[in-house]
């Protein structure tokens, strides 16, 4: 029987610290002449605030994209297709409009909250646990039977105290194994990647990441349920359901999950949205719980000097699911760790932040091949050094990605800066 704490050890990348002291893959970006582009801002109808990490997509189809921690968009789709685009966040109406009706930039969308009041609740089960279990039994029924490729957009960025340090982005390719076969992995490769870094801002440490992009296929917590909800997950969890929430007009049961005080364990805390009607995992946030943090430090590092002391500060993650023809797709995934390094006898320590995050962007059902062994991302690897340096603005082409925030994109300039001074 596996342990939890196996499980985790699976899932989560590893950090490697290196006393101071490559490969390169990358494709000619793809003609943009064939696409419409459109650009704008979500908003709080009521508030005017931006709404972070919003879905974008064409109606009918797999293509699509999230808005920033800004609430800015960037989606690139087909000029020959029809179809309205759709804006969507959880707690929040859905909002279909016509092409014909978005300019190619400066749209600015309002999504208005949607409130699902307590006379409006039917809870056909209230007992938490018998909801997640019906979630488990019918993963098979509401995600692909089939196997897929998927196109996403990934971004890895590490900052120290702050500042930005490391910014690597690359479009993937991904075979997805159907959901119903627990002995196919999923196998991830790089189509096209850059980044920007200033390995002399890390102080006497350099911070890597192990296996980056295959990080958001672990988190697909419906396609690897056991990573989280495993044997043990009822003993070493309190489960509460606290009411419903509206996510692309589907309402959903919240159910909250907490270690237990006695479980000795780097477990989480967090919630689930399961949609009411079909029981299907909609969206799931949950972190490292504070009784999981004191033993968490061996789980992700990896290596280190021996003398330094690690503690992990916050290790958090999202996953969200997009309903197309009654079939529920990863949609997006983040993930944010940060921890502090302290050398011995020294006044101060630094403090790091490794964020992820992963878009899903088309999905074909069609044309589906396996990615070889050769051309898989490696959970060992270190996605910076599989992608060469950041030189041209129109590199992208016709992909779509996640619009960097005003901060990545200050982050960049300064790094491309000190890159062609080197």
């Amino acid at each position: 029987m596996k342990t939890q704490a196996k499980m985790i050890e699976k899932w989560v990348m590893g950090i490697l610290l290196f006393l101071v002291g490559n490969i390169t893959v990358a494709l000619a970006a793809r003609d943009s002449s064939m696409v419409q582009t459109y650009q704008g801002k979500i908003i709080d109808a009521e508030t005017k605030a931006p709404i972070m990490y919003a879905s974008v997509f064409l109606e009918g189809t797999n293509i699509g994209t999230v808005a920033n921690a800004d609430g800015e968009f960037l989606l690139k789709v087909p000029s020959g297709n029809g179809g309205k685009i759709g804006f969507s966040h959880l707690g929040y109406k859905t909002v279909l409009i016509e092409r014909k009706e978005l300019k190619n930039t400066g749209n600015i969308i309002a999504l208005r909250p949607e409130i699902v009041s307590l006379q409006e609740i039917i809870v056909r089960v209230e007992d938490p646990e018998l909801i997640i279990r019906g979630a488990l039994s019918n993963i098979s029924k509401n995600y692909s039977r089939r196997a897929a490729m998927v196109n996403g957009f990934y971004r890895e960025t590490i900052q120290q105290n702050k500042r930005y340090v490391s910014v690597a982005e690359a479009v993937l390719e991904a075979y997805k194994s159907p959901y119903n076969n627990y002995f196919l992995n999923d196998k991830v490769k790089v189509l096209i990647g850059r980044k920007s870094q200033d390995v002399k801002k890390m102080d006497t440490i350099v911070v890597k990441f192990q296996g980056g992009p295959i990080l958001p296929f672990y988190i697909d917590i419906a396609k690897n349920p056991e990573n989280l909800i495993n044997e043990s997950f009822f003993n070493q969890y309190t489960l509460k359901l606290t009411g419903q929430v509206s996510l692309d007009d589907i309402r959903c049961y919240v159910i909250e999950f907490k270690q237990r005080k006695d479980v000795s364990l780097p477990l989480y805390e967090g919630k689930f949205y399961i949609d009411v009607n079909n029981l299907a995992f909609v969206a799931a946030e949950f972190s490292v719980s504070e009784y999981g943090l004191p033993y968490a430090a061996s789980t992700y590092v990896k290596k280190k000097p021996a003398t330094m002391k690690v503690d992990i500060l916050r290790a958090s993650y999202f996953v969200k699911y997009n309903k197309t023809n009654d079939i529920w797709n990863l949609a997006y995934t983040r993930s944010e760790l940060n921890f502090k390094c302290k050398w011995p006898k020294r006044l101060f320590s630094s403090n790091y932040s490794i964020t992820t995050e992963m878009a899903v962007t088309d999905i074909d059902y069609e044309n589906v091949e396996k990615i070889k062994m050769a051309e898989a991302f490696k959970p060992s690897e270190i996605f910076s050094e599989r992608v060469e340096d950041f030189r041209n603005d129109e590199f992208w082409g016709d992909y779509n990605i996640i619009v960097p925030e005003e901060s990545v994109i200050n982050a960049i300039k300064k790094l491309n800066r000190k890159l062609q001074k080197q």
